[in-house]
């Protein structure tokens, strides 16, 4: 059997515990990141409800639910669901809706530019993540979510 020489080895373990320290970092800028834009589309549609309403109505083709609910669904969605996940509160389920969100997005708009789709993949790579990794140790869901588990076991 072939083993690293011991320099390589400690090497090798040295970089992997930078790598895991820089993880609750990476989760929490991958959380800000797609909060902010799920955020600002939110704050963009109440903005200007009328047209929000038309855009409903015309261009995004929510399947199976009437415009008027699409669109307070869809901006209660952007409003609410971000700040959970900026936060890391409820993160997984926070992610989980984004991500749906970000799904139906794309799939309702007729046409997509090639630039806005890789945004909207990117967005759905990095709530992939969260998904399958949670929000990481700097979130509330950290320092809640022990004690949560522990009153749900007894």
């Amino acid at each position: 059997m072939l083993t690293a020489p011991p320099v390589l080895a400690r090497a090798w373990l040295r970089v992997m515990g930078w790598l895991e320290a820089l993880q609750p970092l990476a989760l929490l800028a991958a959380r800000l990141y797609v909060a902010k834009a799920f955020f600002w589309s939110g704050l963009t549609k109440i903005r200007d409800w009328d047209t929000t309403l038309a855009l409903f109505a015309d261009e995004y083709h929510v399947p199976v639910l009437p415009p008027e609910v699409a669109a307070v669904a869809g901006t209660t969605g952007e409003l609410v669901l971000p700040v959970l996940l900026a936060i890391g509160l409820a993160g997984r389920f926070s992610a989980m809706g984004l991500f749906v969100l970000n799904i139906v997005a794309v799939l309702s708009l007729q046409e997509i530019a090639d630039a806005a789709l890789q945004q909207h993949i990117f967005w759905g790579s990095l709530l992939t993540g969260l998904i399958l990794w949670g929000p990481g140790k700097w979130s509330v869901d950290a320092v809640v979510g022990p004690k949560f588990l522990g009153v749900a076991r007894r």
